[in-house]
């Protein structure tokens, strides 16, 4: 076997491992609300989120696309060749870096129980990558600017906005209704909505790692070029919709925790409205090809229905700690993703080998993954404790009476 094709192997194990991770860190977009009011058991929730989001992984592959030629320039629009330049050593490295700041964003923001981008996570890694490699010139900034940076300040506003209104309509509609009654019908709507997101998820997310895969098939010649004409292998397919299926009945409880209930005491009718808004604006982003963030959306729907609703409270600090991992994300996982590409770079200079270069930055990115799993676990937020009383003096993820008994038994810095 030769250093390519072992290179190849890794990098779509990688790119997989970033498909599983953002299953579990988007768990919270379609579920989070039905498990706060209790119209899904915990466990019964990402259940149904899985197997919604494999389901997904199948209807589609415009947002595949849109990865494959919308991000980086290292192929020929027309031809689906390489670019003069770029050799398919370098292509995969670049794509094997982009993942690994993919991949340390979204663990590093999940053990926060930050809700940030898994898709804004990938784009920065990449793009990063890409600059370290190739300069301005190896980024296709007009299909970074139309397909993901406008969908980004774009999505959560008109999210927060048909979420307020939907709200608004919502209890107005029903202001006559005995509030159980109220509160009972709508729940069994939400698992129809929740289900929807989750659908929708799997429609949008799983696409972006079938494009990386694609991306470097292309890159090593195993694949043509045109994607949107000829489609993808089905095991690319297949394999996307299993990883991410995985990740989401996993659970990223942290993450689910804080959408639930760290940004607004939620009701079931606030519940309803805001994953109704959320499927609604995904499924269209993905039938336009859209790298959308179904984070950004699912927030910005949960802060409007809280918003919606008079009375409600917003918790806006826990807010503006998520806008702010937002906004640091693309640039925070570029940067990884830049160092990344530059260390295997290196390596490779001094060694004469590809694959030294590339498996040195595999093995850091496992034993850093494996650090923050094992920093989780100290404090383990999971279906039990994922309702508990949110603590608005500390805004952490981790419930009081965890952090209390972690505290007097071992002593652990709390996330």
């Amino acid at each position: 076997m030769s250093a390519e094709l072992i290179i190849l192997v890794l990098l779509i194990a990688t790119a997989l491992a970033f498909d599983f991770t953002n299953g579990f860190h988007d768990t919270g977009n379609a579920m989070a609300t039905s498990i706060a009011t209790g119209a899904l058991k915990p466990k019964t929730a990402v259940l149904l989120a899985g197997v919604l989001n494999l389901v997904g992984a199948f209807l589609s592959v415009e947002v595949a696309v849109t990865v494959t030629t919308s991000v980086l320039k290292v192929q020929d629009s027309k031809s689906g060749s390489l670019l003069p330049g770029i050799d398919a050593s370098t292509g995969l490295t670049i794509i094997f870096a982009g993942l690994i700041g993919g991949i340390l964003w979204n663990l590093l923001t999940w053990l926060f129980g930050i809700p940030s981008s898994s898709s804004h996570a990938l784009f920065g890694g990449l793009i990063g990558a890409g600059l370290a490699a190739l300069g301005i010139a190896g980024v296709n900034w007009s299909g970074v600017t139309q397909k993901v940076l406008i969908p980004a300040v774009a999505a959560p506003v008109i999210a927060c906005l048909v979420a307020a209104c939907g709200t608004w309509v919502v209890y107005r509609l029903t202001r006559n209704v005995a509030e159980k009654q109220r509160r009972e019908g709508f729940r069994w709507g939400q698992i129809a909505t929740a289900s929807l997101v989750a659908l929708a998820h799997g429609t949008n997310d799983a696409q972006k790692t079938m494009g990386v895969i694609a991306l470097a098939l292309i890159t090593t010649g195993h694949l043509t070029g045109d994607v949107k004409e000829q489609g993808l292998p089905f095991w690319i397919i297949f394999s996307c919709a299993v990883a991410i299926g995985l990740g989401t009945y996993l659970g990223g409880w942290r993450v689910i925790r804080t959408l639930g209930k760290g940004l607004v005491e939620i009701e079931s009718p606030q519940g309803f409205a805001a994953e109704a808004s959320s499927a609604a604006i995904i499924l269209s982003s993905s039938a336009a090809g859209m790298a959308l963030s179904t984070t950004h959306v699912a927030t910005g729907s949960i802060l409007g229905s809280g918003v919606g609703k008079p009375g409600a409270e917003v918790r806006w600090a826990v807010a503006g700690r998520m806008a702010v991992a937002w906004l640091v994300t693309l640039p925070a996982a570029g940067l990884v993703g830049a160092l990344s590409f530059w260390l295997s770079n290196g390596v490779k200079s001094l060694t004469g080998s590809d694959l030294v270069g590339d498996g040195l930055i595999f093995l850091i990115l496992v034993g850093l993954s494996f650090y923050m799993w094992r920093r989780a676990q100290q404090q383990k937020v999971d279906s039990s404790n994922v309702n508990a009383d949110w603590d608005s003096s500390t805004n952490s993820v981790v419930p009081a009476e965890l952090r209390e008994a972690t505290s007097d038994n071992k002593p652990t810095a709390s996330v």
